[in-house]
Formats: structure tokens, sequence, C-alpha cells
């Protein structure tokens, strides 16, 4: 197969899905049933796609041309081959978890919520296989359109308010900050093509890179860096499968995908340490870090807790990318993938507990690990692979960036990572405590786990989080080519 149509199959696929999942709305099971087939297809035609990437490929498509130079094109190298794959793969659990919880909890309109869903995995693959910065920022947009209708789904006016919040900052800090730097960077370098080593350094001063950096960095509002995080904790009215994909499948790693690509094949880690703003926007990312866990710590609504955890855990990335080395910015990359598989099994647990309980709030979680042994044995593995503590695929993430901020001589980094670590073990441990070890309040009873199809996919990610530990030699040595420069072709 060639490499135009092993790139276009990924992205035809979700919208193929798209059209069967709409014309069998009226037939629940058909729907749903054709929602994880379009889900196992679309993975499967981005793995298609690996065993170049791994063998130092990288495939091309160049779809249109607007101006010379600048179209929609793309292109896989590895970050994206990994964001692609991650995507794709999580989407079927999360289909899965979907059908469950959208059934358990008695939630409406399933066929738009599925619709929709496929319409933002169509724009992550579209984000994952950009080639340049302008395809990129396309699908950033239509990702970012197509979530509004999934997060104001309910229909409340709490939904609503909280859709527009989600809507305004997004749209707000990419087309007023991202826009901008897009740009003025095809002005200044002449191109917007991702190339390893970056486009900037002898052909835009550091004086106008130090701007460009804080403009993309703050326009790429998905990466969640204070003061422009409130859309995250505000989208967390929508149902639980929303927030997995805001969370962990699609659009918080788009925006810490896209702060990697920038520096890594925009800027270039060489360039970027030449900048007076890059050490600025590393305390940016190391408050952020803080800040957020520290809000954590004082949220009684589980999804609440898990929202500002996540504001935090993006910043680690953010803060691998400002380290500018190999490294650390590796780390980062490692944990895009561990945060998923930590988080998205964190927010399954959330909506299982809400299913078979209806509760939200952790102080009314007492003696509920007793009636849901496997939900809240789950939410303490995910935990672990977020905190980082071995056997867990976090640790790699983390050791990576802690030997980053050594080797690039910020001892203050390495210790707000450790008391972050400290943050994550005071917020995501006293839920399962609660859960296990304290009585219940109403005496207890029998088991009662949520359906299957919520218990089963928490249950998979949970087991995905131990396998990473032993996975994550194999991750780092494909994420390790994005610092390569592909072969001519």
């Amino acid at each position: 197969m060639s490499d135009a149509a092993l790139i276009a199959l990924p992205l035809l696929v979700p919208l193929i899905g798209l059209l069967l999942i709409v014309a069998s709305g009226r037939v629940d099971s058909l729907r749903d049933g054709i929602t994880v087939a379009t889900a196992v297809a679309m993975f499967t035609a981005v793995l298609q796609l690996l065993p170049k990437v791994s063998a130092g490929e990288r495939p091309r498509l160049e779809l249109f041309e607007l101006f010379p130079g600048l179209g929609i094109t793309f292109e896989i190298e590895p970050l994206g081959m990994v964001f692609a794959m991650l995507a794709s793969g999580l989407w079927i659990i999360t289909a899965l978890y979907a059908i469950g919880y959208m059934r358990g909890a008695k939630e409406k309109h399933h066929t738009r919520f599925h619709a929709f869903f496929a319409v933002a995995l169509f724009s992550a693959t579209g984000i994952a296989f950009a080639g340049n910065m302008f395809t990129l920022f396309v699908f950033y947009e239509v990702l970012t359109l197509s979530t509004y209708p999934l997060v104001a789904h309910k229909g409340t006016d709490a939904a609503r308010a909280g859709a527009r919040t989600y809507l305004g900052l997004l749209l707000g800090t990419s087309v007023g900050f991202l826009l901008m730097a897009i740009l003025a960077t095809w002005w200044l370098a002449g191109t917007l093509d991702f190339t390893p080593g970056g486009i900037m350094a002898g052909r835009v001063d550091p004086a106008y890179g130090s701007v460009l950096l804080v403009l993309f960095l703050y326009g790429i509002g998905k990466a969640a860096l204070m003061p422009f995080h409130r859309w995250l904790p505000a989208a967390m009215v929508a149902p639980t499968p929303v927030s997995a994909l805001l969370h962990a499948v699609a659009v918080v790693k788009a925006g810490v995908f896209t702060v990697l690509k920038v520096t890594v094949y925009l800027f270039g880690l060489d360039y970027l340490g030449e900048l007076a703003t890059s050490e600025v926007m590393l305390y940016v990312a190391v408050f952020t870090l803080l800040a957020a866990s520290l809000v954590a710590l004082r949220q009684d609504n589980l999804k609440a807790r898990l929202a500002y955890s996540t504001v935090s855990q993006l910043s680690y990335i953010v803060v691998g990318a400002m380290l500018v080395n190999q490294i650390a910015a590796l780390g980062g990359g490692i944990h895009i993938v561990m945060h998923a598989f930590g988080k998205i099994t964190l927010f399954f647990c959330a909506g299982a507990i809400y299913v078979a309980t209806k509760k939200t709030e952790i102080s009314d979680m007492d003696g509920l690990g007793r009636r849901m042994p496997i939900t809240f044995a789950a939410f303490f593995l995910g935990a672990l692979c977020v905190i980082g503590i071995p056997p867990m695929g976090g640790v790699w993430s983390k050791w990576h960036l802690i030997m980053g901020a050594f080797e690039a001589g910020y001892g203050l980094v390495v210790v707000a990572l450790m008391i972050s670590t400290l943050l994550n073990i005071g917020y995501l441990i006293p839920p399962v405590i609660r859960a296990f070890l304290v009585a219940p309040k109403d005496g207890g009873g029998g088991i009662r786990e949520a359906p299957l199809l919520c218990v089963l996919p928490l249950s998979l990610t949970a087991l995905g989080c131990i396998a990473l530990f032993f996975l994550g030699d194999n991750l780092a040595g494909l994420l390790a080519g994005m610092f390569s420069v592909a072969p001519a072709r």
C-alpha cells in the first residue's frame, strides 16, 4: 500500500464511521456496534504505519497547496505516531465504556454523542499526522468545535455555561495568540514545515523568537497553562466519557502534543535555549504544576479534583519542553502516554461510581470500596501511575523529567517535581483510603459494581498502566526518533 493510502485510511475511517453511526441511529445496538467497529478499524489502520516509522521512514501526503510551500500536508514522525496510536487505541476502550455509561446513567442523544466523538477522533488524527503548523492549526480548531457539543451534551444551564467557557477560552487563545504566532513565523522563517532541529535558527532573531514562544505556549490553550486553564474544570459538567476524551484520548493531549511539536520541530531545542523567555515559561509551567495540585487538594467533587490534577500533569510535559534538552523532551513525550492511561482509568472509575451509586463527592464515598472492589482497585492503580510509583508506567516519564532537570542544572525544578509528586499522593490516595478503610455511613451492603461495560474498560486501562512499566524502553526508543533526521526521500 502506498504512503498516501496508509495516511488517508486512518483519516477516512472515522468519517465513514460517522456516516454509518448517523444512518443507524434508530437502532441502538447497531449504532453501538458500528461505533466500536469504527474504533477498531481506525486503530488497525493507524498501526499499518508503525513499521515504516519505526524503520526511520517518514510517510508523507500532500493533499493540496494554498500558496507555494504552504498547504494541507501530512507527514508521520515518531511523536505523531505515538499520539495517533494512543488516541485511536483508547477510542476502542472509551467507546465500550461510553455505551455502558450512557445506558447506565440514562443519558439521552446517544447518536449525536457518538457522532461528534468520531469527528473528534478524526481531528486528533489530523493533528497527529500534520506535516506543518498550518495543517495542525486547521485540525486543532476542528477538534475544539467538534467537542463543544459533547461538553454541552446534557443541555442544562450548567452544561451550556461550562461549554461557553470551554469554547470561549480555547477559541480566544488560538485565534488571539496561536494564529498570530503562526503568521509571524511564516513571515519571518518563510516556512511552517515541521523539521527536526527546527526552522528558526539563522532565520528568526532570538528577540522575536522570545515573543513567539510566549504566543505559542499561551496560544495552545489546550495545554492549560495558568491563567488560561479554567476551561478544563468548567468542562467537567459533561458526561464522564467526554471527560475521558478531554483528559486522556484527544483534547489536552492534543495541546501538549502541539507544545512538543512546536518546541522540537519549529523552534528546535538548541535555538530554544537561546531565548530569554524559555526560562520564564519554564517557571510558569512549574507554578501551574504546583498551584493546580494545591487546588486539587481542596476539591471534594471527584471529577473536579481529577480536572485540576490534569492541569498540573499537563505542565509536566511543558516543563519537559522548556528544559530544552532531549532527555526532558523525551520525558514529556512519554508522559503523554503514561498520564493518558492513568487519568482515563481514574475518570472511568469516577463515572462507574456515579452510575452505580450516584455519588460524586469524595466525602460520600466512605466504605464504597467494599461494594465496588474492582472499581476502587483500578482507581488505586491509576493513581499510582499518575503519581509515578513502580510498577506503573508513570515512573519512566517522571524519571526522564527529573534527569532532564538535573542535566539542565535546574535544581529548583527537581525539587518542584518531587513536591508535586507528594501532592499527587495527597489528592489521589485519600479517596482509596476512605473507600477501603473507613466504615460506610449507611452500614454497607453487598457488592454492587457498575455495569460490565463500565467495569471492563476501567480494568483494561488499569492493567495498561502496569503493562506500560514493562514497555517503557520500547516507547522511549520510538520517541527518540523525533530528534533524528529522516533519510532523504
